[in-house]
């Protein structure tokens, strides 16, 4: 254990740095190199409504910062860096809210000429000088600092300047002043479906980093798909460094929550571990990031689920969502309030952010990567047999009905495949969303379902404007199977999936061409191709337009338009204003991948209109006894026992 004058204390949180290919933009996730000027706030005129408006300029100036290794980095003569960034900055408000410190220490081992001073800010993102210290020679440095003013939320950091030396930092890192409770005994868990190089490239970050390997109890890989990780290259190198830690579970494809369940059920009966980690397999790992959570766990005034934060593979200084709640009302997930999704973190840093200093609080956190401490999932069980969506937000408000909290930490981090690319609420992932929302809401949800039936019924006609009749046959079939009980989960968890597909590929939108040049091309001129409809604003015209387009799909269609699509629509533009006044079109595919030839059928609006305000119906009649069943069925279903006998064990 880490001591420091003969006290014991604990790492929080390494000072990390940037790896030496990493362009500038993922640079600013770890330190912030840009000069800027801030100006004075603007005053609105006497009188008006307007804000006050203050104005940063910066610019990037380069690599200022000379990078010698993940923990280590020379700061050259005339030089100004700043840590007051993503990584290396400390979270201090969450600190303050959930964890049992009321201070901290900051340390660092410097060698060189130059100063370290040291900031803290406040919920609204201003900024205050707390401490500074001038450097010469080698020094240990030891800066004691309070976590209490941070209620309301707030960071610490540092920044180095130098004048006429270099200074090094050779090592730093955040520390608690005492040694921390229990044990770090980590079970990484991590689910795979033919991603064998991305899991590969985890289990190697994972045995690189010694202070990582040292805080794992095992790690547990269930292996559900055809291309197998022990087949990869690479994989026996990892496999190596882990030894007997690393144990791979070759079972069939149960999704998400299948294999999570896999874990957790393995984590549990079979391993001393005091931390359960999820994580997903399609992830690009910070290591820090198992070490962070572990000690925040461990910290905590009362067990809660501590979540790492997703950052985008696509542009990877993109903090792709700070939090997320779940509308109890609608029974809907969204982002936290007051927060914004996929801020670019080198175009504005966390310093010249306000909303990233205020505390954010959550319902849940995704498993793309979080952590439960073990006495959580011995109370609260398994994760229910849903297979993909819902099964992480149902289990983080299980948490909370029992009393455990979850803290998403920013900070604690993992990079994933950005949703921006995406639409699965119209894909075969459909009659998952559906299911399993209404699933979770009957568990967790309003007495009443009016407004969460109101919204559902209201995506009906939206993916029927939208020509999106697979979607409506899946949510169809959600529905129906959410009527069937609790009873049927376990029963279609192996084979829905293969349902699911031959119930897509019956429709046209449910069988993506590779490219619009497979059908015929539109007729439509260059100019016209390119105009599309302006939204409709305000309830009157957005009434109106519902009205012309479901009067337009109960006529019936030109017959020329079945086999020559009227124009082609970028995803970006497919919206119901749009699709609902054509007869047919060819619309890509969010990844930019293929296209779907959508024609209009008003046989098929008008009976899947009827059959899904019946099945809204029958579930509002029911909602009652739905409750009582599926509430009834939840011990059994997050049981090991239902899960050995049902899945892993016939």
């Amino acid at each position: 254990m880490p001591t420091h004058g003969g006290t014991a204390d604990t790492l929080l949180q390494r000072i990390i740095l940037p790896r030496p290919a990493d362009p500038l933009a993922v640079r600013a996730l770890y330190v912030d190199e840009r000069t800027g000027t801030t100006l004075a706030p603007t005053e609105p005129t006497p009188g008006s409504q307007e804000k006050p408006m203050t104005l940063t300029v910066s610019a990037s100036t380069g690599r200022a910062l000379r990078v010698t290794s993940r923990t280590s980095a020379v700061l050259p003569a005339q030089s100004e860096v700043s840590f007051g960034a993503y990584f290396n900055g400390f979270a201090a408000g969450y600190w303050r809210a959930w964890s049992t410190l009321t201070d901290i220490r900051l340390r660092l081992a410097l060698e060189g000429s130059g100063r370290v001073d040291v900031y803290r800010s406040k919920a609204d993102g201003s900024h205050i000088y707390v401490t500074g210290q001038r450097v010469e020679g080698r020094q240990e440095l030891d800066l004691p600092l309070d976590l209490r003013p941070f209620e309301d939320g707030g960071w610490y950091w540092f920044d180095l300047t130098t004048d006429d030396g270099e200074l090094v930092l050779h090592e730093g890192g955040w520390h608690a002043p005492t040694a921390a409770p229990g044990r770090a005994a980590v079970t990484i868990g991590m689910p795979t479906f033919n991603r064998p190089a991305d899991c590969v490239a985890t289990l190697t970050a994972i045995g690189e980093d010694p202070a990582v390997l040292a805080a794992v109890t095992a790690v547990i890989l269930p292996d559900q798909g055809t291309q197998k990780v022990r087949e990869q290259a690479g994989y026996e190198q990892a496999a190596a460094v882990l030894g007997d830690r690393l144990r791979i579970v070759d079972q069939p494809n149960l999704g998400g929550s299948g294999g999570y369940a896999r874990v957790m059920y393995e984590a549990l009966g079979s391993t001393d571990c005091e931390q359960i980690l999820f994580m997903d397999d399609d992830i690009l790992l910070e290591p820090d990031s198992i070490l962070r959570a572990v000690a925040f766990s461990r910290f905590s005034r009362e067990p809660m689920l501590v979540g790492g934060q997703m950052l985008s593979l696509q542009a990877r200084s993109q903090l792709s969502t700070m939090g997320e709640v779940v509308d109890r009302n609608q029974f809907m997930w969204r982002v936290a309030p007051d927060t914004h999704p996929h801020h670019d973190l080198a175009e504005q840093t966390l310093r010249q952010t306000p909303w990233l200093h205020r505390r954010v609080d959550v319902d849940y956190n995704a498993w793309w990567m979080c952590l439960i401490p073990r006495a959580v999932a011995e109370d609260l069980g398994l994760p229910l047999p849903l297979f993909i969506k819902w099964d992480d937000a149902e289990y983080g408000l299980r948490a909370r009905g029992r009393g455990y909290r979850t803290a998403t930490v920013p900070g604690i981090a993992i990079w994933h495949m950005s949703f921006i690319e995406k639409d699965d609420s119209s894909d075969w992932q459909a009659y998952f969303h559906y299911r399993n929302r209404y699933v979770a809401a009957a568990l967790h949800g309003p007495d009443s379902p009016k407004a969460l039936l109101q919204e559902s019924f209201k995506r009906t006609l939206r993916h029927l404007m939208l020509m999106e009749y697979s979607a409506v046959a899946l949510q169809i079939k959600g529905l129906k199977d959410f009527l069937a009980g609790p009873e049927a989960l376990f029963a279609k968890l192996p084979v829905v999936l293969g349902e699911i597909r031959a119930e897509r590929a019956e429709y046209d939108d449910g069988r993506p061409l590779q490219s619009a040049t497979e059908v015929p091309l539109s007729t439509l001129d260059a100019l016209g191709a390119q105009l599309f409809p302006e939204p409709p604003v305000g309830k009157v015209k957005v009434g109106l337009g519902l009205a012309k387009g479901v009067l337009r799909n109960l006529r019936t269609p030109k017959p020329a338009h079945a086999e020559v699509p009227q124009r082609n629509v970028p995803w970006k533009q497919a919206q119901w204003f749009v699709l609902a006044g054509l007869d047919s079109a060819t619309v890509s595919t969010p990844d930019g991948r293929g296209v779907t030839f959508r024609r209009r059928d008003p046989e098929m609006f008008k009976r899947m209109v009827k059959e899904s305000f019946e099945l809204h119906r029958e579930v509002a009649r029911q909602w009652p006894l739905l409750r009582t069943r599926y509430t009834d069925a939840l011990a059994w279903l997050t049981s090991r026992q239902a899960w050995s006998e049902e899945i892993f064990d016939r």
